[in-house]
């Protein structure tokens, strides 16, 4: 891969799934380094700190060394153009998921025109996992195992147990 290219992999990841890293993993056999980017999300009320989601993200992406795990606030674009991205990656599920991924493309060209989107999808079996679903499965006391690896799975068992709702 010439000029070494960097991707950023932005997301709350409240918690990671399954197919989060598999879109990591596909990401890392198209670019020399990806950062994954936990955003504050402002716009979500997440169930998992900042610093537990990042902590969650570097436990589940230990075994691929060209990640890194960084946390952000504010625009994507800053913290893209801060650190020398020259790529997005955006994982898409379902048509629902590209039609706003499309616009939220479009807004980032216009933004930091020199890096591009790429929309990766998960493998088929993490086609329909999503971290809401997770949470809400999680905190009503389903089995989350199928959808996040053992040590994202723990934390959530504590996390609910905390909450008292186990």
């Amino acid at each position: 891969m010439a000029n070494h290219v960097l991707a950023v992999y932005p997301g709350t990841f409240d918690p990671m799934t399954l197919g989060h890293e598999d879109v990591v993993r596909r990401a890392c056999q198209l670019f020399d380094r990806v950062i994954v980017a936990v955003a504050a999300g402002h716009h979500k009320k997440a169930l998992f700190t900042m610093q537990e989601r990042v902590e969650m993200a570097r436990e589940a992406l230990a075994a691929y060394p060209q990640v890194t795990v960084e946390s952000f606030s504010g625009l994507v674009r800053d913290f893209v153009v801060e650190r020398g991205g020259k790529a997005m990656v955006r994982g898409v599920r379902a048509v629902t998921d590209f039609d706003y991924e499309f616009q939220l493309a479009g807004m980032n060209r216009h933004l930091m025109p020199d890096v591009e989107t790429v929309f990766l999808t998960p493998g088929e079996k993490y086609q329909f996992i999503s971290s809401t679903f997770v949470r809400e499965i999680a905190i009503l006391g389903g089995e989350v195992h199928q959808f996040v690896s053992a040590t994202v799975q723990q934390r959530l068992i504590e996390k609910v147990r905390s909450l008292g709702r186990d």
